[in-house]
């Protein structure tokens, strides 16, 4: 079955993840699987199991309780999001082999930019030199997922300092203008979504 792909610019993270909620609560057995790329408003979103302790500092960023997996996390304005609405028991796959593909289409991505990066058994994510470059929160529900992953650009990583990243005090994160790449979000939607499409196809 074909997979949908629908790139919707900024939008503001709430009304997104309705949609994604509204979607996944509505599909059944014939509705295709969709991946959306987007990219967000500044926001702090904190997962099923966030802790507000995270959060180090009060800011002028609002922060959302969202329904995903993992603790807390900033989005905002240069940074890449790709969900996946999948129907993960038609496609045979598990959460781990599901986050083990978005990890690999990130770090096939970023190879093609000639960045070396790699995944943690202990802290899900891609990370480059140990600073984390690409992050990654599911959901699950009626046997299909949403959300997904985000993946640091040409962005202000400094609302990153009010925050344990990911539950993680001190992890430092990049991106890749920082790396030396300049290039715009569209077009680095392509090689990741290029990476999980094939790989959802083998």
């Amino acid at each position: 079955m074909q997979i949908v792909i629908r790139n919707l610019g900024t939008q503001d993270y709430e009304a997104v993840w309705r949609d994604m909620q509204r979607f996944t609560e509505e599909r059944d057995e014939e509705t295709a699987d969709e991946i959306w790329i987007v990219e967000h408003f500044s926001v702090y979103t904190l997962g099923l199991n966030g802790k507000r302790e995270h959060l180090l500092n009060s800011s002028v960023i609002p922060v959302i309780n969202s329904d995903r997996g993992g603790q807390v996390t900033y989005h905002g304005p240069g940074q890449l999001i790709i969900y996946i609405l999948l129907d993960i028991k038609r496609l045979k796959l598990g959460i781990r082999q599901l986050v083990t593909i978005l990890e690999q289409a990130m770090i096939i991505a970023l190879a093609g930019f000639g960045i070396s990066a790699v995944s943690r058994a202990d802290a899900p994510g891609v990370y480059v030199n140990d600073k984390k470059i690409g992050s990654i929160g599911i959901r699950i529900r009626k046997n299909c997922s949403y959300h997904g992953l985000s993946l640091n650009n040409y962005m202000d990583l400094s609302p990153f300092d009010n925050i344990n990243t990911c539950g993680y005090p001190g992890l430092e994160v990049t991106g890749l203008a920082d790396l030396g790449v300049t290039i715009s979000n569209s077009e680095l939607a392509i090689p990741v979504v290029q990476a999980i499409t094939t790989a959802l196809e083998k």
